[in-house]
């Protein structure tokens, strides 16, 4: 399953940050797009839960939004 996500992330370093902070959730594959203009996430595994992963970007202070 992929799950694609519109956020407000715009730092490598923050993506990085983020990404340590998903990778805890299950074996997933996470990339971001911070060039195209809705800093897309990208997300992709067996385990996907968006629910999870949208709540975890916004405990971190960041705007998500799935699509």
């Amino acid at each position: 399953m992929v799950l694609v996500f519109k956020t407000s992330v715009k730092r490598k370093k923050d993506a990085k940050l983020l990404i340590q902070k998903l990778n805890v959730l299950n074996n997933l594959k996470i990339n971001f797009d911070l060039d195209d203009c809705d800093k897309i996430l990208r997300v992709e595994g067996e385990m996907c839960n968006a629910e999870i992963i949208i709540k975890n970007v916004k405990d971190l202070g960041f705007y998500i939004e799935e699509l």
